[in-house]
């Protein structure tokens, strides 16, 4: 059986994403359709490149994805499908992919050329459910369209980094339902610049010292419970996306507030991350092995 997923801005108010899976299901009544996510900010390319980038692995090989943000067609926005990890895509050819296609070539991009024998307004329901049900069918991408070898890149998906290697400046590219803050600073791209040195990491007027693996590493569990004062505060973690995330443990916006919130954090504000130089010893000084790098 078909898998075809649906990552878009229609929100749940309007008919958008119902008729969507309606044309799907009558093409392929036999088709399983998974929602990722309708709720993604109105025409944000970022935050759709990282919502589909850490949940489409998550799926079987062969499952077809369309991703129905900035979709309408015009002389600047052309569609295409990829087949990219043994997984299909289908969207605007408008970045959305190349947050994903920066770690992973792409096997096959195709320009979608069916346009002049379908004619729309609504490219996801009526070009984009064509492509996915011809590609779950069998069919092969070179029918639906002409090869292409460059996709068009996204804007600040790579974080800056200064020619000595003393700092990265990298961006919030998403905000997630909790209003924990998501820099496009990857773990891997963070350590190779690192190289094992101490840093701090500022985003506004808030500076933090260390990372943490996940959020309740945070809390020192040696201290009863009764006596902690945990929830509301603030941290860093590599998230489960392996991105750098600026977050509040257990956080809330109703009640402790959040990330966001607290900080005053919003989409594209800058973070940044100095590194500082480990202290060199003197020839001929023991330094105590129990001695470690201090946590601040």
């Amino acid at each position: 059986m078909a898998i075809i997923t649906l990552t878009t801005d229609f929100g749940e108010k309007d008919y958008f994403a119902g008729a969507t899976k309606g044309a799907i299901y009558s093409e392929l009544p036999d088709v399983k359709i998974v929602d990722i996510s309708h709720s993604v900010s109105p025409f944000n390319i970022p935050e759709a490149a990282y919502i589909i980038q850490n949940a489409y692995n998550s799926f079987p090989k062969g499952t077809i994805h369309i991703i129905g943000i900035d979709s309408e067609i015009n002389p600047e926005n052309k569609h295409i499908a990829i087949k990219l990890d043994d997984h299909y895509f289908i969207c605007a050819n408008n970045g959305i992919m190349s947050m994903i296609c920066s770690e992973i070539a792409p096997e096959k991009i195709v320009e979608i050329n069916i346009h002049d024998k379908i004619q729309s307004s609504f490219p996801v329901l009526d070009v984009f459910v064509q492509v996915a049900c011809h590609i779950a069918r069998g069919g092969t991408l070179e029918v639906i369209g002409k090869p292409i070898s460059e996709i068009r890149p996204i804007k600040n998906i790579v974080p800056y980094v200064n020619d000595d290697k003393t700092q990265i400046v990298g961006s919030v590219i998403y905000i997630d339902n909790y209003g924990n803050v998501v820099t496009n600073i990857k773990r891997s791209f963070f350590e190779t610049i690192q190289k094992g040195r101490n840093f701090e990491i500022s985003a506004r007027h808030y500076t933090f010292k260390k990372i943490y693996n996940k959020y309740s590493d945070f809390v020192n569990f040696e201290i009863p419970e009764n006596k902690r004062n945990d929830e509301g505060r603030k941290l860093v973690v590599f998230n489960s996306g392996n991105f750098l995330e600026i977050a509040v443990y257990k956080s809330n916006s109703a009640t402790v507030g959040s990330a966001s919130t607290l900080l005053g954090l919003r989409l594209m504000d800058a973070v940044s991350i100095n590194f500082i130089p480990n202290p060199v010893v003197p020839k001929g000084i023991d330094v105590p092995t129990n001695i470690k790098a201090a946590d601040f």
